[in-house]
């Protein structure tokens, strides 16, 4: 197997573009790959354009009725059916949304299939992450469901074990829905509560399908959560579930919305803490599943002060180049982005929060504490059904 990472990309990406008004600007991944290279990580990483991904592949998880609609509503915008989630507030029909949604699908089946075959040790494809597009639908910013479109290929490649984790702000509910049925898919969901956030799933009680109990694993943080109850809640969850699944592949997803500026959302995380878990996740890769990872981007909607720094910490973690937190932003970046958005770009790789600290499970818990609720929640629903303690 090669040690080298892949970085998936394809400046067409950028193309997936609601509109002027949208949070989800194509900017944020143009200041990515740019701050990527300015950080010289291209030298690192084979970076690699993947072919879109065809109605084939599309069906290992849409409705066929559904990408035909897709393909409709991107021919002709105005024709959009609002019954398949198209034409709404979230998701805007747009001319040639089929060929970039697929575009994007393409990069992260194109990583998985690296990862499976020995191409690559680790894939990154921070373009994707598209977590919330149902079988027959659109939802929440995202056409095709990317992630779960990468582990079906991975299943069809011979996967029998595959462990998805999910640490965006919104619940990971379209990847949940697509493999509820099947236990060879253990996905896991750190997220903001659904009582206060999109798509108000992701219940603890949420645990799979009777022919798959205990494969669905949600870990609902009450909003304000920072970096402390964030890395705990991971770390007192996610470590001992992978540990006993065994995943031959380990797929992640890095919304980056979890952030203190994030507009849309309510939790308390810095970019040093989202550093953390890319860490810990690259890790647990190499220690249960032979180093095999695919790592997807996600939410994000801080575009310039928060996203383009946390994917390219993804990317240099990915290629074993991590960038230390303290290290100044190359000028040539930040002049880009004030020619592009206007706005003062950050000076450092750091929001001044490393080194973060937290607490972990085996030191004990407080149960009038609502975040260690959350992950007593999570823990009881799901790990005895998996045979370990709670």
């Amino acid at each position: 197997m090669s040690g080298r990472a892949q970085l998936m990309w394809d400046e067409a990406v950028t193309g997936y573009d609601f509109g002027p008004d949208h949070p989800m600007d194509p900017v944020r991944l143009a200041l990515t790959r740019r701050l990527v290279d300015a950080f010289g990580l291209d030298r690192e990483v084979e970076v690699v354009s993947a072919k879109p991904a065809g109605d084939s592949t599309l069906r290992l998880v849409h409705r066929e009725d559904y990408i035909e609609a897709v393909k409709a509503a991107s021919a002709d915008p105005r024709a959009a059916d609002g019954a398949y989630g198209l034409g709404t507030m979230d998701d805007p029909a747009f001319a040639g949304m089929h060929e970039v949604s697929a575009l994007i699908a393409g990069q992260s089946v194109g990583a998985a299939e690296a990862v499976w075959r020995g191409e690559a040790l680790h894939a990154v494809n921070f373009a994707g992450g598209l977590h919330h597009a149902m079988p027959g639908g659109a939802s929440g910013f995202c056409i095709y469901n990317d992630a779960s479109l990468a582990i079906a290929r991975l299943l069809e490649l011979g996967a029998e074990r595959v462990v998805y984790v999910d640490v965006d702000v919104h619940h990971g509910d379209g990847v949940q829905a697509a493999f509820w049925e099947d236990p060879r898919v253990l996905t896991v969901s750190l997220h903001e509560h659904p009582r206060t956030l999109f798509p108000q799933t992701g219940w603890p009680e949420e645990t799979g399908a009777a022919s798959a109990e205990g494969s669905a694993v949600n870990v609902a943080l009450p909003a304000g959560t920072g970096d402390a109850g964030w890395l705990r809640a991971f770390h007192s969850v996610v470590p001992e579930l992978v540990a006993d699944f065994r995943p031959q592949v380990l797929v992640t997803q890095h919304g980056a919305d979890t952030h203190f500026e994030d507009p849309l959302a309510h939790l308390a995380v810095s970019l040093d803490a989202q550093r953390a878990v890319q860490v810990a996740c690259h890790e647990l890769a190499h220690e249960y599943a032979e180093g095999r990872w695919v790592a997807l981007g996600g939410g994000g909607y801080a575009v310039v002060d928060v996203v383009p720094r946390s994917w390219t910490h993804l990317v240099a973690v990915a290629a074993g180049r991590e960038i230390a937190p303290e290290t100044v932003v190359p000028e040539g970046w930040r002049q880009e982005v004030f020619a592009r958005t206007r706005q003062l770009a950050p000076a450092r790789m750091t929001d001044g929060r490393w080194p973060v600290s937290w607490q972990g499970w085996e030191s004990g818990y407080d149960p009038a504490d609502r975040l260690d609720q959350a992950v007593l929640a999570a823990r009881r629903a799901v790990f005895p059904l998996r045979g370990l303690l709670a």
